[in-house]
């Protein structure tokens, strides 16, 4: 057998915290052939970027130590290099992609300097405009076009997408044998995501680099990997075959990480007639709980000195839907198709331009702050971002128990106390959390308390947007089953709003599809995911990465 590229042996990787040594890499053995795609898969925390970190040698300076290991890198260790060495090989013959390009490329430079300054720097001696053309082909390589406009743009005038695009063209201009990308289709549509798949795929046939891959999606896994890592805290527990991994997964852990990825997963039996409803109402069936006629969100486009309306951007555009009681409703599609905005427009959190929005037969638009508000115990939402959404000085008990109090719900704060503990303990979490603030949990738990404080005023309906995108795949898996759960006990109704096609097919009874504002299809979930007829649900659906093909 040749020489792998790139063997990691024996690598432990210490992080020092408080004068504690936290053992983030405890001793993995790893190898990547020239032109092989190594996936390293696991739970946030498990130590899959750190490894990439160690190999790049871009940890932080006096935090981290490597007790023992060695990365060899074409025969030689990276660890033994000094710094000027270990420069020469960054960029040049190792490059790395980051999860979150907007947190990668520098706000105040174009694309086109950075790409630029890539070039110049590890190419000695190659000239301005040489660069520039090398940075034009590397955008059109990635198929971004109208490549010499886009040299001009700033990162910010640029889609997830796009700037995804450019972070890989930066990785690619130097031609590395070795690239390393960590997650870095997390955050994109799957239409997106797709693509850029593809493109990694094209690129490496092309130019025969290797790739080290770091990603919690088994679905990607499936498409990319030739060989499959399984971490856990810390440690490589399983290693071989990408078949041979999905298909027969030797240790329990990774049986339970298979078993989460929603199309893996048994959904419990349905409730109530309106559960299995399809295009068309049933006589059986409950009333409808909310229902919009001919919805509008217009946002005005304002141009020239008097900033006059010249046109609008139709966020949601003559949108027409039903739900009954104890429903749970998907609504899919790319990003800016008007989902959220949507959601927000059934709360009336956004003003709509037209139509007709009523919850139990009551007219929503139109009404005032003050009666709105005597509604919002009915109706509530859980965020896509529950770090954003909690308030980081309040304790939880606080944001729990603040709603009851401006609802009159208990007779006093010891009764109120008493009901999100309650509560808390309805989504799974102790009741000794109440006296903690919310940087003090995990992403999953605070995902559990944002569904706990849209649940403490006991609402009919709740709009979740996105509440499963950043989470792994056993917590996402938890908190589906969770969501079951508490529908099951309150015969809640939900307007699940994602852009993860799996979760929609484990969760929901009927699913919409969004495009440019519009419904474009809606039904039974089995029938839009199973034989879909519009040409955009078609291709949502062919671009979802799946285990099995």
């Amino acid at each position: 057998m040749s020489q792998p590229l790139l063997e990691v042996r024996n690598l432990r990787t210490y992080l020092t915290v408080n004068g504690q040594d936290i053992k983030a890499v405890n001793g993995i053995n790893f190898s990547i052939g020239k032109g092989e795609t190594f996936c390293l898969v696991g739970e946030s925390g498990s130590g899959k970027s750190i490894s990439a970190l160690s190999v790049m040698r871009l940890l932080p300076q006096g935090i981290h130590s490597h007790p023992s290991g060695e990365i060899l890198f074409n025969g030689r260790d990276l660890l033994q290099l000094d710094d000027s060495a270990i420069r020469a090989i960054r960029g040049s013959q190792i490059a790395m992609i980051f999860q979150e390009p907007m947190t990668s490329l520098n706000p105040v430079m174009t694309i086109g300097d950075q790409i630029i300054e890539a070039i110049q720097l590890h190419q000695a001696g190659i000239s301005h405009e040489e660069a520039a053309a090398q940075t034009i082909k590397a955008l059109e390589q990635v198929q971004l076009f109208n490549s010499q406009e886009r040299l001009k743009s700033y990162p910010h005038q640029l889609s997830g997408g796009q700037r995804q695009r450019v972070m890989i063209a930066m990785a690619l201009a130097c031609k590395p044998q070795l690239l390393i990308a960590d997650e870095p289709t997390t955050a994109l549509d799957v239409t997106v995501q797709a693509e850029i798949l593809k493109l990694m795929r094209k690129l490496q046939d092309e130019t025969g680099m290797s790739m080290l891959f770091i990603t919690h999606d088994f679905g990607v896994v499936a498409q990319m990997a030739h060989q499959v890592g399984v971490m856990y805290q810390g440690n490589l527990i399983e290693t071989g075959a990408t078949g041979a991994i999905l298909r027969h997964p030797q240790q329990a852990y990774t049986r339970q990480l298979l078993a989460a990825v929603p199309e893996n997963m048994v959904r419990t039996a349905l409730i109530g007639s309106a559960n299995q409803a399809g295009n068309e109402p049933e006589a059986n069936q409950p009333a409808s709980l909310l229902t919009i006629n001919q919805l509008k969100v217009w946002f005005p486009i304002k141009k020239g000195i008097f900033r006059k309306t010249v046109d609008f951007v139709r966020a949601v555009d003559d949108v027409s839907l039903t739900i009954q009681q104890g429903q749970i409703v998907a609504v899919v599609g790319e990003s800016g198709c008007g989902k959220t905005t949507l959601g927000r427009a059934v709360l009336q959190l956004e003003k709509p331009t037209s139509g007709s929005v009523k919850l139990d037969n009551q007219e929503l638009t139109g009404l005032s702050s003050q009666e709105l508000r005597l509604l919002r115990r009915k109706m509530q939402i859980a965020f896509q971002d529950p770090q954003s959404s909690l308030n980081p000085r309040l304790l939880i008990e606080t944001a729990l128990t603040e709603p009851m109090k401006v609802h009159r719900i208990g007779i006093n704060q010891e009764e109120r106390i008493e009901l999100a503990g309650q509560i808390l303990e309805s989504v799974q979490l102790k009741r000794e959390f109440l006296w903690r603030y919310p940087h003090e949990f995990s992403g999953g738990q605070r995902q559990r308390i944002g569904l706990a404080r849209a649940l403490v005023l006991n609402p009919e309906f709740i709009v979740c947007d996105e509440i499963t995108s950043a989470l792994d795949v056993s917590v996402q898996a938890e908190i589906l089953q969770l969501l079951l759960k508490i529908r099951q006990e309150r015969n809640l109704t939900l307007l699940f709003i994602t852009h993860n096609i799996g979760v929609v097919e484990y969760l929901s009874d009927r699913t919409v599809v969004m495009h440019n504002g519009k419904i474009v299809e809606h039904g039974a979930t089995t029938q839009v995911c199973g034989t879909p007829q519009h040409p955009y649900t078609q291709k949502l659906l062919a671009a979802v990465p799946r285990l099995m093909r």
